[in-house]
């Protein structure tokens, strides 16, 4: 017996406000207010983010990591453009945290 398949589509249209809420929620996984309250999906969020905001100087993000995180953070993934709704500044403290050698 095989599975249904999902009832949503995996591919969706969404609002602008749909994208900008997405951004805030994965930079606040991203850049939790320390590095102690960082989880394991906090360095996949922000080599994803980074790889989006600017590949060619930030690097590639591995598509295996949408597998790795849930299915709630990948839709956001999925569903952000990473330089716009105000978030230069977060996208600039990724590249700190995650990017800049210790």
């Amino acid at each position: 017996m095989t599975a249904s398949p999902q009832s949503r589509p995996v591919i969706r249209a969404v609002s602008s406000n749909d994208v900008g809420a997405a951004i805030g929620r994965l930079l606040a996984i991203a850049l939790p207010p320390t590095r102690a309250a960082e989880t394991g999906a906090s360095a996949k969020i922000g080599d994803f983010l980074l790889a989006w905001w600017n590949g060619p100087d930030c690097g590639h993000f591995p598509i295996l990591h949408l597998c790795n995180v849930d299915a709630i953070i990948a839709e956001d993934m999925l569903t952000i453009y990473a330089d716009a709704w105000g978030y230069r500044d977060a996208m600039g403290e990724l590249w700190e945290r995650y990017r800049t050698p210790a």
